[in-house]
């Protein structure tokens, strides 16, 4: 069988050669639609370029790091880099490209067309992967081509695509993929339309933009949108938009324009037009034989069929799409464009002034059931931005993914994770913090009267230097606190830390020490003109979204730390009434008790959930996690389970825990290493431990049962690897 095969004679294969998707448009180009030229590079040629090169195994073991549903998604992407960056250094065999060169040459020539993915199973009546794998447009140039074919089937293992497959039940051990490469099309508008209203049988939709149908599907660009009878393709409403901008083809990619004056004020479609797209729909599900979600442009009056898919959702077997979250923290760069400017223009500076006006109020004061009604409006609060934390802070961390993509495939570097190099920076709230501890911790290493008052514990008030830098901290950041479990460290605690600190020589204060300036401009020299601006624009919004990926919490734990105040004054009244274990009380309990004197409030109780500890009687000498940050350690262990943990922990051990909150940092300066339990590039933990240069590893199943505090383990941060004496 030919490895490459033109659309007009694709309708002849099965769909686990070419896929469902260029199956699909071979049979409705057979059926007389308008769709732009094509070659199916078929999935034998896949499996022929894994096999030969080794890929597979490769692949397997990476796979079978950990059990994949216990991953994270931070872990998951950490996968599907590893292996991307696989594909991206393994070149192509040569009797494959002898294979690919001539029909592409001859069939596009330097023409720009768009490299889709087709794999076998997608786009089918039972599953699809819509968004799931990548899709590159204004692509030029065989050799051009032939390597974005290979980014295509390093999508096969996308996190996304994973996540999906097991969710599905998808064998991923057999999974291939075919690549569809078609003429790119650059029409004047654009849409999809969906044969049947996923909501309302009797109806279809049709939703369309201007220019590119890049922008509509990828969230940029909002479309106007006309719901039609489903019978006789009447126009039953149009939902009028602003239509300000439009996404064309760049010098790379595509990119985002202003959309013409003269046609803001009109829709992208006419009545004729709507008519049209309506009969193109409900053709193809004649010809397909169920209704169908169809991509669509205009291009000087020409209407083009670009994909089409069945509509799964109608499916009343189908149980909800669990993946439908986890893939919207894909963004576009366009896309996060506009969230970075919605998270630092609006987002952050209301959080902060909600903490603030919140910290001016005095709950002590107040009677209980003017404290229950503070409770219960911090409790709505806090629950309103925690919504928006992982609806705008989380996918916004896809910024660090998209540069990741970028350099990897610029640079094609030995490491994959090379990229973070390029972000690191002091510049973060908990560094800020730290750096301040440190200061303070100077002073006690210099001033030897002032390190024995400490010592002993002694009045440091005619210290003024010190307890000026003291006055300074608290004012800037508070009392040290760790919102995530519900704890506030007071003055004395602060201290404790700064002991700590002051017992290290000045040398082992850590920090970066990389010139990110260098860095940078060894990969912006990779570029030139629009590119290299474009390149410097992906970096920008890369180091924005690590600095918040660390900031974030910090800002949201502002406002939960208001949420403990009342929460703490509640139940400290009352444990004054008599109920001696009022922590095991829940905020709704609580404030319901505050307000009726009477009521008894219930006890959530201590589930003491020993079930892993239980069953893990065999020592573990040797666990795997994701590598984070690169380094080897051996040290002594401290698991940090909560407040009282994280003060006892002692300069030169190794931190283990669940997850590293960004308010729980101020220890990171004493440690040795890091281990935590959850896990991935992108989680808390891992972005200090780079800023400190220390070893980490994420992603270590049950490390807080199987590592015990004052165990000696051994942190290779290069593969991954705790090993405990």
């Amino acid at each position: 069988m030919s490895l490459v095969i033109s659309l007009d004679s694709i309708a002849g294969y099965g769909t686990e050669h070419i896929g469902g998707k260029a199956y699909s448009l071979g049979v409705l180009l057979a059926g007389g639609f308008q769709v732009p030229p094509g070659l199916c590079i078929s999935s034998q040629a896949y499996d022929t370029y894994v096999r030969s090169t080794g890929l597979m195994e490769r692949i397997s073991m990476e796979l079978n790091r950990k059990d994949f549903s216990e991953m994270r998604w931070e872990e998951m992407w950490d996968a599907s880099l590893r292996i991307r960056n696989m594909f991206l250094n393994t070149p192509m065999p040569t009797s494959l490209m002898d294979q690919f060169r001539s029909p592409l040459e001859n069939t596009f020539g330097d023409r720009p067309v768009a490299v889709r993915s087709s794999a076998p199973g997608e786009d089918s009546t039972g599953v699809t992967f819509a968004g799931v794998h990548e899709t590159y447009m204004n692509v030029r140039g065989v050799y051009s081509i032939i390597e974005h074919i290979r980014l295509v089937w390093a999508s096969l293992w996308a996190d996304g695509a994973l996540l999906y497959r097991q969710e599905m039940g998808l064998d991923v051990t057999k999974s291939t993929m075919a690549v569809l490469v078609q003429e790119l099309v650059c029409g004047e508008k654009s849409g999809v339309i969906f044969g049947q209203n996923p909501n309302d049988e009797t109806q279809a939709v049709i939703e369309s933009v201007y220019g590119l149908n890049q922008g509509l599907v990828d969230g940029t660009v909002e479309p106007d949108r006309w719901i039609l009878d489903r019978e006789s393709g009447a126009i039953i409403s149009h939902h009028a938009v602003e239509r300000e901008q439009i996404v064309a083809i760049g010098p790379v990619g595509v990119h985002l324009e202003l959309l013409a004056s003269e046609k803001r004020e009109i829709p992208p479609l006419n009545a004729d037009e709507v008519s049209e797209v309506y009969k193109l729909a409900m053709k193809a599900q004649e010809i397909l034989g169920s209704p169908q979600d169809v991509e669509w442009t205009y291009q000087d009056q020409d209407l083009y069929l670009l994909q089409s898919r069945p509509i799964t959702a109608l499916k009343e077997e189908r149980s909800p799409d669990e993946r439908s979250w986890y893939l919207t923290l894909r963004r576009s760069f366009l896309n996060l464009k506009k969230l970075r400017s919605r998270i630092e223009g609006d987002l952050i500076p209301e959080m902060a002034g909600i903490a603030e006006t919140l910290s001016k109020i005095d709950c002590h004061s107040m009677s209980d059931e003017v404290l229950s009604a503070e409770l219960r409006k911090r409790m709505r609060i806090f629950d309103s931005w925690e919504k928006a934390y992982w609806r705008y802070f989380i996918p916004f961390a896809h910024g660090m993914r998209l540069f990741g993509q970028v350099y990897n495939d610029a640079v094609r570097p030995v490491d994959p994770y090379e990229f973070m190099d390029l972000l690191v920076t002091p510049d973060l709230i908990s560094i800020r913090r730290n750096n301040m501890l440190e200061n303070m911790a100077g002073l006690v290493r210099k001033e030897s009267m002032l390190a024995d008052t400490l010592k002993k514990h002694g009045d440091i008030s005619g210290f003024t230097r010190f307890t000026g830098l003291m006055e300074e901290f608290v004012n800037t950041f508070g009392d040290l606190s760790c919102a995530a479990a519900d704890c506030t460290y007071d003055r004395d605690s602060i201290l404790r830390v700064v002991r700590e600190l002051a017992i290290r020589p000045p040398d082992m204060a850590r920090g970066s020490t990389r010139n990110s300036e260098e860095l940078t401009e060894e990969f912006l020299s990779l570029f030139t003109g629009e590119v290299r601006a474009f390149a410097a624009e992906v970096l920008d919004i890369a180091r924005a979204s690590y600095r918040l990926r660390d900031d974030d919490n910090i800002y949201l734990g502002r406002i939960k730390r208001q949420l403990v105040v009342a929460r703490n004054e509640g139940r400290a009244r009352l444990e004054m009434r008599g109920v001696f274990s009022a922590a095991d009380i829940a905020d709704e309990e609580l404030a319901r008790a505050l307000e009726e004197r009477g009521y008894v409030p219930q006890q959530t109780g201590d589930p003491g959930d020993d079930t892993v500890s239980g069953r893990l009687w065999l020592k573990a000498r040797q666990l795997i996690g994701q590598p984070a940050s690169r380094g080897i350690v051996t040290g002594i262990a401290r698991v940090v389970e909560g407040g009282d943990d994280l003060l006892q922990f002692k300069a030169g051990e190794i931190l283990v825990c669940d997850a590293l909150d960004p308010n729980m940092t101020f220890v990171v300066p004493l440690a040795a290493g890091i281990v935590e339990r959850r896990g991935g590039m992108l989680i808390h933990g891992a972005i200090i431990a780079r800023e400190y240069s220390l070893p980490c590893v994420t992603g270590v199943p049950d490390a807080t049962d199987l590592i015990c505090s004052g165990d000696q383990i051994t942190v290779d941060g290069y593969l991954g690897v705790v090993i405990i004496a």
